[in-house]
């Protein structure tokens, strides 16, 4: 069973029913009982980066997610700004971040021959798989999801690079560090290749 952590920040409804297409079990989660009450963990976010630390915090989840991510291994996928919550923090604001992946999240700059590019990046892009990357099993070839931020993750070491995607210059399309998994993209919008996605974690 996947707990969809619900802290009033995010499009929950969007992915449990992406779950429900590829037959994964899940349920939104909002208190200490209904995350400890899951074996994996979706982390969704939309929005200010401070705003939703906050949320976190005032919702009394955040030390109930650091035990059962950090203390007990449970697998966690943060998607788009819940993946940018898993850095140390973020340009966009002054709270620190969760702080599993180390590394801080960049708002886009570009130079002046990429000074048409827009912020924020969206709409459809290819994603570029590490070899062996858990999340990706199936789509290493010509994946496409969709992505909506002006910030991205710059991780501190490679080797937490899952995937990369372009915009002006390459950056940090997917994250993954031992049992902590990330995505910039929503895979809940991405029909087919967020389907095998989600289909990926719910099967680890």
């Amino acid at each position: 069973m996947i707990g969809v952590v619900d802290y009033g920040v995010g499009n929950l409804g969007s992915v449990l029913n992406m779950l429900k297409r590829v037959r994964i079990p899940a349920r939104v989660v909002a208190d200490a009982e209904g995350l400890r009450g899951v074996e994996k963990l979706i982390l969704p976010g939309v929005g200010a980066f401070d705003r939703a630390m906050t949320r976190l915090a005032e919702s009394g989840l955040r030390e109930v997610l650091h035990e059962r991510v950090m203390g007990d291994g449970t697998p966690v996928l943060g998607l788009c700004l819940g993946m940018q919550l898993l850095t140390e923090g973020s340009e966009e604001g002054r709270l620190p971040g969760l702080g599993w992946i180390p590394g801080r999240t960049r708002r886009f700059q570009f130079d002046d021959n990429e000074d048409r590019l827009k912020i924020p990046h969206m709409g459809w892009n290819t994603v570029r798989p590490r070899l062996g990357a858990t999340l990706f099993r199936g789509l290493e070839d010509q994946a496409r999801f969709y992505f909506v931020h002006s910030y991205h993750v710059v991780c501190a070491g490679d080797g937490d690079v899952a995937a990369t995607a372009r915009h002006g210059y390459d950056f940090t399309a997917a994250v993954q560090s031992g049992h902590v998994f990330g995505t910039q993209f929503h895979p809940e919008k991405s029909h087919r290749f967020g389907m095998r996605l989600l289909h990926n974690f719910g099967e680890l």
